[in-house]
């Protein structure tokens, strides 16, 4: 690597939304810093499933359903 040109790569202390804390090595901060996390892979709809629905009123997904109702695929 060339010197002087990169972040300085560091420790620093993760802590979870659930309280849960681990070291892990970053650019972010300095050597120390904590990092409070608001989301994380233990909360985020995008790794638990989530209970988010798709909501339209009319537009796309309504009018893709009623051209597409009579292919034998029934709603969930």
């Amino acid at each position: 690597m060339k010197a002087d040109i990169h972040p300085d790569y560091h420790t620093i202390k993760v802590v979870m939304t659930d309280g849960t804390e681990y070291e892990s090595r970053s650019t972010y901060g300095k050597e120390g810093d904590t990092l409070q996390l608001d989301i994380d892979p233990k909360t985020h709809p995008a790794w638990t499933g989530g209970s988010a629905q798709l909501t339209d009123r009319g537009g796309r997904l309504s009018r893709f359903n009623k051209r597409f109702a009579n292919f034998g695929i029934s709603k969930t």
